[in-house]
């Protein structure tokens, strides 16, 4: 395993980068809010075995630089995804992403198809323009105030429901260490993101593999019949790191699909 940073275009922030393995087609993936390329590391270990794989903390988490005019728009980080993989001379490529960096690889495939081979989207976010306005203000509101370490924690732990112990430890305490100024900004970028554009302008082989929590009406696969999903039961919102062999399995599967086009 490698682990570099890249230096962004004109004063983007630097990434972080664990980049490792070689042979086949490499896969790119991208975190949830408040995560860290450790979310992937059942991941990096199964498909370094046989091709190139890479994670990145998306900026202002883990060991990225924050930016420095506080711009946390959905597009500025589907931009940092594309200084990576320039910086890496990565031509075509799987892309990867959980929760709202589903949102981010879908950003990216939507601007840049022709570079990747294949989405797939691990519990993505919906849309989240459609989510009522009063429920989304409150959360916001609640966000912004002085009670908000237990309306963020409130709120990961519905997400968390389902999932194993350590994982819970796990990503609360990332949570805890991403900057709240962070978490707020992606937040409010996300409610007024259309990830359903992109989406539909992405016209190569995706799959979206959710969980039992991701059957609301502003899921992406109710927004879009022309989106493939599959369910994973028994897990919480991160099931990559609940159910990593089973997670496995289905990139694989993806992947061989992918590479027999």
């Amino acid at each position: 395993m490698a682990l570099i940073r890249t230096k962004g275009k004109m004063s983007s922030p630097s990434i972080n980068v664990d980049d490792g393995g070689s042979g086949g087609l490499p896969v790119i993936s991208v975190h949830s809010l408040a995560g860290n390329t450790s979310h992937w590391s059942a991941q990096l270990e199964h498909l370094r075995k046989k091709r190139r794989a890479i994670a990145l903390d998306i900026r202002s988490h883990g060991n990225s630089e924050s930016p420095k005019d506080g711009d946390f728009a959905i597009e500025s980080l589907a931009s940092d995804l594309d200084v990576v993989a320039d910086e890496l001379g990565l031509k075509r490529f799987v892309l990867v992403g959980h929760s709202s960096g589903g949102t981010v690889a879908i950003a990216y495939a939507g601007s840049h198809p022709e570079k990747v081979a294949g989405l797939l989207l691990a519990d993505p976010s919906g849309d989240a323009r459609k989510v009522p306005a009063e429920q989304a203000n409150q959360l916001i509101r609640a966000l912004e105030s002085d009670s908000y370490s237990k309306a963020i924690e409130d709120y990961y732990g519905m997400l968390l429901a389902g999932s194993q112990q350590p994982v819970r430890e796990k990503v609360i305490q990332d949570l805890r260490n991403t900057p709240r100024e962070t978490v707020i900004g992606i937040f409010k970028s996300s409610l007024r993101y259309d990830p359903l554009t992109p989406l539909q302008l992405y016209r190569g082989p995706k799959l979206s593999v959710v969980t039992s929590l991701n059957d609301a009406p502003f899921s992406l696969h109710n927004l879009d019949t022309d989106l493939p999903h599959i369910q994973v039961t028994g897990t919480g919102h991160w099931l990559q790191m609940d159910k990593p062999e089973e997670f496995n399995r289905i990139l694989d599967d993806f992947l061989a699909f992918v590479e027999s086009k």
